[in-house]
């Protein structure tokens, strides 16, 4: 049993009805704070056309099916389901064959904001010319398109019907907070923090169990709903230290400022002590072992590239000398992944007297920010084994 009181949506984690990133197209959306996850998105296509390179084709008869896995509610989805669309036609066309038709579903918790997805999906490109036609169509879509609502920890789609997943920066998201870090009674409460970074031990390893876990489930799903001949290609955050309660990047980002201006609401009497050690943020970044362990015990997967990649920062600033537009830039990047759970545990005054409070903190170390907060990422390839 985890804790009652009135911290109860976030603690009793219905997490798969609420958690999302920040919809909308405003200033502390993800739409428009999602510009490094579009860099370092771009920094691994070749990885990305390393894994498509592998998948088994299709007769042309036969839809070739792609999934985004938590693709959220900005462009950057769109961009890559794009990619990989137009590197299967250009591998039919080199042996000669008609591509078949193309379908891609997006798919994300009930929550996402699917609207401002489908609003920024070009049209439809007219079925009824040829497939060059579509492509060379300004703007237009070469692929049937369709919103799939629901957790990727359990089964999304029919059996044997995808022929690619890819999902990118969204597998650290844990389906909950562990419930024994939300417990008083227990070794691993996470008194007086926020996140896992800088955490006791025995918190450290309930996070780790639990994304272990997660991924089980997730593996697990995706190897009934693959097609034989098919690909993952995933990436996460991920950190270098063998520690979990060093979460690198994640740590800088939710484990500092964002930490700090909690115990601000406390220390001013905003909230009590016990409100913020009720609030944790339900993301864990794994080490390589950490995955490794859990697709070996698996078994259903062979793995063909695993591996650290450094991302780099995910501050995108245009003045790296304004240190009021880096502090802005920090508060608006914590603001557009965590937003969502904050607003629902104090509430949209509270949450929007922490992110300033972050925005000032973030002001003030301007430049060690911009120097020290590098992401590194898990990147994986898949296939049957």
């Amino acid at each position: 049993m985890g804790p009652k009181g009135d911290n109860v949506v976030v603690s009793n984690m219905k997490l798969e009805r609420m958690l999302s990133m920040k919809g909308g197209k405003g200033e502390a959306s993800y739409a428009n704070n999602s510009q490094a996850q579009a860099l370092h998105a771009r920094s691994m296509l070749h990885l990305l056309e390393e894994t498509l390179d592998g998948v088994q084709l299709n007769s042309p008869e036969v839809p070739f099916v792609v999934v985004d896995l938590g693709c959220s509610c900005g462009s950057n989805t769109i961009y890559i389901v794009d990619v990989m669309i137009k590197h299967m036609i250009k591998r039919y066309e080199a042996l000669g064959y008609e591509p078949p038709e193309f379908s891609a579903f997006f798919s994300d918790l009930p929550s996402n904001d699917f609207n401002t997805l489908f609003q920024l999906l070009p049209q439809l490109a007219n079925y009824g010319g040829s497939m060059e036609e579509c492509l060379a169509a300004n703007k237009h879509r070469s692929y049937f398109a369709a919103g799939v609502p629901g957790s990727f920890y359990r089964r999304l789609f029919p059996a044997r019907s995808i022929d690619v997943f890819h999902s990118a920066f969204s597998l650290h998201w844990l389906s909950q907070v562990p419930e024994i870090v939300l417990d008083k009674r227990s070794t691993a409460y996470n008194k007086g923090r926020v996140f896992i970074h800088g955490a006791s031990e025995s918190t450290a390893n309930a996070y780790k169990k639990r994304f272990q876990t997660d991924l089980a489930g997730f593996l697990r799903s995706r190897s009934q709903e693959m097609k034989r001949g098919g690909s993952m290609f995933l990436v996460c955050l991920g950190r270098t230290s063998v520690d979990p309660a060093d979460q690198g990047g994640a740590g800088l980002l939710f484990g500092t400022h964002f930490q700090d201006a909690w115990d601000d609401l406390v220390q001013e009497g905003l909230i009590n002590s016990e409100k913020r050690d009720n609030f944790n943020i339900p993301v864990y970044a794994p080490s390589l072992q950490d995955f490794k362990e859990v697709v070996e015990a698996d078994g259903s997967f062979a793995i063909n590239k695993l591996e650290v990649f450094k991302g780099g920062s995910p501050l995108v600033v245009n003045q790296p000398d304004d240190a009021a537009e880096v502090g802005r830039a920090l508060a608006n990047s914590c603001r557009s992944v965590s937003g969502v759970l904050v607003d629902a545990h104090i509430g949209d005054r509270l949450s929007e007297e922490l992110f300033l409070r972050v925005e000032h903190r973030a002001t003030s170390h301007a430049k060690e920010l911009l120097e020290q907060l590098q992401f590194f990422h898990i990147v994986a390839s898949l296939s049957f084994a």
